[in-house]
């Protein structure tokens, strides 16, 4: 049985090693010239716009410091703008500027075609199956890190 479990684990690696290579050949990191964990901060702070270094860090699920410096990094390139709370001025609001709106955008149109291109061959009930137990996996993993979390409080 372990041995099929391998093989199980390791079809999905294989997997998820193709599926990163499918789509369009010209992913929007590589014309923006960032990297794909910058570009998870961009996405991440346009989901949340207004958010502060904290919440970045717990979202995305990095150090504050690492956030921190991903921010400074995202903000020299002009794809980010901090703004001070205007009712306490140590509290600083982060936002995507036009130059990361439209990162943003052009993203989230290749990722869509991409994913277009994956489920192109499957039919209605087969997309609705395949997601389905996606968010079901992906919950279970959720679930099980935030019990190691709680754990780790307690």
């Amino acid at each position: 049985m372990k041995g099929d479990h391998m093989r199980k684990a390791e079809q999905f690696l294989s997997l998820m090693d193709r599926l990163r290579q499918l789509g369009p050949h010209s992913a929007p990191p590589k014309e923006a010239n960032i990297s794909p964990s910058q570009l998870s901060f961009i996405s991440f702070i346009g989901a949340n716009p207004g958010c502060g270094i904290q919440f970045i860090a717990s979202g995305i699920r990095i150090s504050k410091p690492s956030a921190s410096i991903g921010v400074s990094q995202l903000e020299d390139a002009g794809f980010l703008t901090r703004q001070k709370d205007s009712k306490d001025g140590r509290v600083v609001h982060i936002y995507l500027t036009p130059k990361g709106q439209e990162l943003r955008e052009r993203t989230h149109e290749f990722r869509c075609k991409k994913f277009e291109k994956l489920l192109n061959g499957l039919k209605l009930q087969e997309r609705a199956k395949l997601l389905e137990l996606l968010e079901k996996a992906i919950q279970n993993v959720e679930l099980e890190e935030k019990g190691k979390n709680n754990e780790k409080i307690l």
